[in-house]
């Protein structure tokens, strides 16, 4: 019955969030309307929505997405050859190879790919 999930995250400034997915993480913009105070990025299947929150104070803000890959390796590698900031690639207890990143607006996304 479930086909997709799409995150809705906080942001604080709508160009900023674009150029960060768009020209850091290597996302496309998602449809052809440009709606006001909302921003929709894709990546393979992945989507991701977000919502203008202008007084989102970037320490208080929990907003966390779990993205599986089937290439965590080139993934990381990637991220990193962008000179974004993320965690090291780890084995995790359990089973999945993991590296972390944070946006603009504080929103953890930890990137996984199983061990088997």
């Amino acid at each position: 019955m479930l086909t997709a999930i799409h995150p809705k995250l906080p942001m604080r400034d709508k160009a900023l969030t674009r150029d960060f997915y768009l020209n850091k993480l290597g996302f496309q913009e998602f449809g052809t309307a440009d709606y006001d105070g909302y921003l929709m990025v894709e990546k393979d299947r992945i989507q991701i929505h977000f919502f203008e929150f202008k007084e989102l104070d970037p320490k208080e803000n929990y907003g966390q997405v779990y993205i599986r890959t089937d290439d965590i390796q080139g993934l990381f590698h990637f991220i990193k050859s962008q000179n974004v900031n993320c965690t090291k690639l780890e084995h995790k207890p359990w089973m999945q190879s993991e590296f972390s990143v944070l946006d603009p607006d504080n929103n953890l996304l930890t990137f996984g790919q199983s061990l088997f």
